[in-house]
């Protein structure tokens, strides 16, 4: 089958970023999400229009905030500030606070409603016990294609990348009110359903049009958008969209792992301007690195090359960010990058969530409740 790849341009960017609605003084998840998209759509009609900011994900205790498309990182975190605050304006009035990583601590996964669609029902019916396990939350990067036959070697640069971004954002390491040992319990739990998971990496777009024609004729899926990688190409958008990580908690660090998605993205795309290749490493590297960043977080020792050269997840990031400085620059989101350095400084999610947890004895509605003061207030200057 033919795939057409939609017109986009270099390096532009686009974010969606998954809430979960819990109760401000307990921290339990609150189905309320019906009520707050009437609420925000009531009064923010604008957010509503041709392409709505403000979505309704699986579980009604969950909202999605995404972007229009922009040039910079920083637009699009001013994007995300004011669809937020619009969000924010009908929540409190809720009694509900915003919370963002990767699942929530405590709460029971199987007592949580299901948003009333048909996909949704379809979803659930087919997946059984895995698919009532989803109370995850994560969040995804877009970045603009010039070219169709860029998508899969840069999904390919991507993914060379993988153990970076889920050690960076892994941010769930309780699940159902015990500690997984796990830096990301969402890494693993989300690559349970029917296409989720690492991507399967193709030499050329053909190899991905196959892929999903055999996919539609065998039932697979019933559209495109049911292929649930890691890092996938969005043809109708002309992106390729990284949806690697945990939720993220604060507005400084989405924006951090945005500069990090676009910059890669953009030396790709210049490698292969120039005739260059990106070099692959074989799946079972990649899934060891899957499973050490999901498992180590910011601690992993991950697989470089093909060759089996290992490093230090964080000193390998480091050396990456000093080379991505001039793409930064060019692309105006140098500051954003540097970020990154401040999420390995004080810790990723994980690690910030079992430090509130011993602080307060082990009680996990702390560790709810201090995320949400840290994404009303964000990280201390």
């Amino acid at each position: 089958m033919h795939i057409d790849f939609a017109p986009s341009k270099q390096s532009t960017i686009g974010m969606e970023w998954e809430l979960a609605l819990v109760d401000r003084h307990g921290g339990e998840l609150v189905s309320a999400a019906p009520d707050v998209m009437r609420g925000v759509f009531a009064e923010h009609p604008e957010l509503n229009a041709e392409c709505p900011r403000v979505h309704q994900e699986l579980l009604l205790n969950t909202v999605e905030i995404v972007t229009d498309v922009h040039n910079t990182v920083g637009d699009a975190k001013e994007d995300l500030a004011t669809t937020m605050a619009a969000v924010r304006s009908v929540t409190d009035r809720l009694g509900v606070e915003l919370f963002s990583a990767g699942s929530h601590p405590f709460s029971p996964p199987r007592l949580q409603p299901v948003t009333d669609k048909d996909r949704y029902a379809k979803l659930i019916d087919r997946t059984q016990w895995w698919g009532r396990q989803m109370v995850i939350y994560g969040v995804h990067i877009h970045v603009g294609l010039d070219r169709g036959d860029k998508a899969m070697p840069v999904l390919d640069a991507l993914v060379n990348y993988f153990p970076h971004f889920q050690a960076l954002s892994a941010s769930s390491p309780y699940w159902g009110g015990e500690d997984t040992g796990y830096a990301s319990q969402r890494a693993l739990m989300f690559q349970q359903l029917p296409t989720a998971g690492l991507p399967f990496q193709f030499s050329d777009w053909s190899g991905f049009e196959g892929y999903v024609q055999d996919m539609l004729t065998t039932g697979v899926i019933d559209v495109i958008s049911e292929i649930r990688w890691d890092i996938r190409p969005v043809p109708r958008l002309g992106t390729i969209e990284m949806r690697v990580c945990d939720g993220l908690s604060t507005l400084e660090e989405v924006g951090a792992i945005g500069a990090l998605t676009q910059c890669l993205v953009e030396e790709a795309s210049r490698i292969l301007d120039r005739g260059g290749r990106i070099p692959t490493m074989p799946p079972w590297h990649v899934q060891e690195n899957k499973w050490r960043s999901a498992r180590y977080g910011l601690d992993a020792i991950i697989i470089l090359d093909a060759a089996g050269r290992e490093q230090l997840v964080t000193e390998h990031l480091a050396e990456t960010l000093d080379r991505l400085e001039p793409i930064a620059r060019d692309l105006g989101c140098a500051d954003e990058l540097r970020n990154v350095e401040g999420i390995v400084r004080r810790g990723a999610g994980y690690q910030r969530q079992r430090r509130t947890a011993e602080a307060h004895g082990g009680d996990l509605r702390a560790v709810v409740l201090e995320e949400a003061r840290l994404m009303r207030e964000g990280h201390p200057a």
